[in-house]
């Protein structure tokens, strides 16, 4: 069913006319760290007329908006993505890094310190056909562990509650929720760091949210889009230098509790990367990624002209 909303939805964005570029700009993201990172242009951006902020609890609740042409910007997986860019014969182009590693394996007691020793053990996870399953299979086929049995939940939350209710299993959980495992049972703890084992087995940096924009935006309003990534990279700077005073903002924009918040932000990699330097981790990026799953980045590697130079 997922599969075909997509495929319908790729048809749409072919079919929808060009929208027209008018201020202010309609930027949307994930509640969790693509989000984070722009809550001091949110709190700036208050009663002015440049940006018009949507925040959804998954990719599929942006999709149709950015398909439309309802949404201009939108923060969304790194290999959705390449998906999209594939799949629209070019309709969006990846303006920025907004989020890099974010994935940890949580169990409760001490039984898993490296990859081999997940053999023969339960993971509970969320994310399937999706960064998270393929940065795990990528791993796991790397380490040489074969017998592991992932159980694909449809929200992190799950993840969580069947691991708070098997005491022998682990779960794969991005941050913040990692994070909120570790407040709901001190039994708990991160067992694996995977954003490290996967700078450790394929040499590159892992990536977990970028922000993509309409072809048109790129080409038909390069001011505005300019503008908003010197926005952009002025927000995240602060939300990394600003611990306590972001988290407060995080809690105020519906996204995690202040209190967890500035425990999580250390570990949300929340993080701007543009230009050419960007161009060239993606690219690493989905080299990897494609060919574990074809499949990942839309069954093809992406050419250069998916990223936006300014």
């Amino acid at each position: 069913m997922r599969k075909t909303i997509i495929s319908l939805l790729l048809l749409a964005l072919c079919l929808a006319p060009s929208a027209v570029l008018a201020e202010p700009l309609r930027v949307g993201a994930l509640k969790g760290p693509t989000a984070m990172g722009l809550v001091k242009l949110m709190e700036d951006s208050e009663g002015g007329e440049d940006y018009l902020f949507t925040l959804a609890a998954s990719p599929d609740a942006l999709l149709p908006g950015l398909l439309r042409g309802e949404i201009d910007l939108a923060c969304i997986p790194a290999n959705l993505a390449a998906i999209l860019y594939a799949n629209t014969d070019g309709a969006v182009r990846v303006v920025n890094i907004n989020t890099l590693g974010v994935l940890y394996l949580l169990e409760r007691g001490e039984g898993v310190r490296q990859l081999s020793d997940l053999k023969g053990r339960t993971i509970y996870a969320s994310g399937k056909a999706s960064t998270p399953e393929y940065v795990l299979s990528h791993l796991l086929a790397l380490a040489g562990v074969t017998d592991v049995d992932v159980e694909w939940k449809s929200e992190h939350a799950e993840a969580l509650a069947a691991l708070m209710n098997d005491p022998a299993g682990l779960a794969m959980l991005p941050q913040p929720f990692a994070t909120l495992a570790l407040e709901r049972n001190p039994d708990i703890r991160v067992a694996i760091d995977l954003n490290r084992e996967w700078e450790t087995f394929s040499g590159g940096v892992l990536i977990t949210g970028v922000t993509v924009a309409r072809k048109e935006l790129t080409e038909g309003n390069k001011p505005a889009l300019d503008r908003f990534l010197s926005d952009h990279q002025d927000s995240v700077r602060f939300v990394s230098g600003n611990t306590a005073q972001a988290a407060a903002l995080i809690e105020k924009y519906g996204i995690l509790k202040a209190e967890t918040a500035e425990k999580a932000l250390p570990y949300c990699a929340v993080a701007f990367v543009q230009g050419q330097e960007m161009k060239e981790m993606l690219d690493a990026f989905y080299q990897v990624l494609f060919r574990q799953n074809p499949a990942s980045t839309g069954g093809r590697i992406p050419d250069d002209a998916l990223c936006y130079v300014p």
